[in-house]
C-alpha cells in the first residue's frame, strides 16, 4: 500500500505537488493521470524516496521507502527506462541491481524471459530500441518480485502486442494482491487497464476514485435513437421535455440528451413508434478526463497551421 498524507513539495517559490492526501490500496490498478506539469512525476519521485518532500510525507507499506534495507524487494519502480548504462548487457545490468539486493541471479533469467528479452539479454542496452528499453525497465521493476509496483508511462515504444502484454502484467500483478500504480498518458489503455483513478491537476488532487464512478461523474452521454419515424420521435421528445439533437448526416441518427434509454423507449413503445436503435452512448475516459481538467493545463496549443 503507498499512503500520501499532506504531501507537498515546492521548488523556489513554485509548488509542485500542493497539500495532497491519496492511498494506493492493494488487489486493483490505480491510474495516476494529470496535465504535463501537473505534478506527477514528483509523486512518484516522493514516493520511491528520489525527492524528499518540503512537507507532509508518503510512506509504502506503512514506512519511508528509503528505510528499507533491501527496497526493490519491496517497490518495484519503472520511471526512466533510460537510465542505464549503455555499455552493459541487459543481464550485467540485471546482474548488478540483484547483487545489491541480495536477490538470487537465478531471478535476473526468470525476469529477462518474462518480458520477452532472453535471446536478447546478452546485447548492449544501447544497441536497444525504445520498446526494448521498456521491457529492460519493467523486468527491473519485477526484480525483487515486490508488493508494490510503480509504472510510468510503461507502454512507451511498445507495440501493440507489448501494450496488450503490459495491460495483462498490471492485471495479473493486482489479482495477485500487489499494490500497482500506474501513470499514463494514453487514455485508451488506462480505461482498459485501471480500475481507479487518482487525477492530479496544478498540483492538487482532482479526483479519486473508482474508474465506474469516474466515467459516471465526468463522461458526457447520451441515448443514441434510430428510427425509421425520426421526425415524430424528436417532436414526441421534445413535447416530453427532452433535448434532442438531430445528425446532420444522412444517418437520420437522434442523439437525446436523456440518462435513460428505458425510459426512452418505453415512452416511444407507447406511441406506437418504431425503434431501430436505441443505446447509451458515453464519451471516452480521454474526453471526461479533458472535461475535468480543462483549467488545470498549463500549456494549451493553437489549432493553427503555422504558415
Amino acid at each position: 500500500m503507498i499512503h500520501a498524507h499532506q504531501l507537498t513539495k515546492r521548488f523556489g517559490g513554485a509548488t509542485a505537488v500542493d497539500a495532497i492526501d491519496f492511498t494506493v490500496e492493494p488487489g486493483r490498478v490505480t491510474g495516476f493521470l494529470g496535465p504535463n506539469g501537473a505534478g506527477k512525476s514528483t509523486t512518484m519521485r516522493m514516493i520511491l524516496g528520489l525527492d524528499a518532500p518540503t512537507a507532509g510525507r508518503v510512506t509504502v507499506n506503512g514506512r519511508a521507502h528509503g528505510t528499507s534495507g533491501a527496497p526493490l524487494r519491496e517497490i518495484g519502480a519503472l520511471l526512466e527506462a533510460g537510465a542505464v548504462h549503455p555499455g552493459r548487457s541487459a543481464r550485467g545490468h540485471l546482474r548488478w541491481m540483484a547483487a545489491s539486493n541480495a536477490i538470487p541471479a537465478a531471478r535476473v533469467d526468470e525476469v529477462l524471459d518474462l518480458v520477452g528479452l532472453t535471446e536478447v539479454a546478452d546485447r548492449r542496452v544501447g544497441k536497444f530500441s525504445l520498446g526494448m528499453g521498456q521491457r529492460l525497465g519493467i523486468a527491473a521493476a519485477l526484480l525483487g518480485d515486490p508488493g508494490v509496483v510503480v509504472l510510468d508511462e510503461p507502454v512507451n515504444g511498445l507495440d501493440p502486442e507489448g501494450i496488450r502484454w503490459v495491460r495483462g502484467l498490471a492485471r495479473r500483478l493486482a489479482d495477485e494482491g500487489r499494490t500497482v500504480f500506474v501513470s499514463s498518458h494514453l487514455m485508451s489503455e488506462m480505461a482498459l487497464m485501471a480500475d481507479h483513478l487518482i487525477v492530479i491537476g496544478r498540483g492538487q488532487i482532482l479526483a479519486d476514485t473508482s474508474m465506474a464512478d469516474f466515467m459516471r461523474h465526468h463522461a458526457a452521454s447520451h441515448v443514441l435513437v434510430r428510427s425509421p419515424q425520426a421526425t415524430q420521435v424528436a417532436d414526441l421528445l421534445r413535447q416530453h421535455g427532452v433535448e434532442v439533437t438531430v445528425q446532420p448526416d444522412d444517418s437520420g441518427a437522434l442523439h437525446v440528451h436523456a440518462g435513460d434509454p428505458a425510459a426512452v423507449g418505453e415512452l416511444l413503445g407507447a406511441a406506437g413508434l418504431t425503434l431501430h436503435e436505441l443505446s447509451l452512448v458515453r464519451s471516452s475516459l480521454e474526453d471526461a478526463f479533458m472535461t475535468l481538467t480543462a483549467d488545470a493545463v498549463e500549456y494549451h496549443a493553437t489549432e493553427g497551421v503555422a504558415a
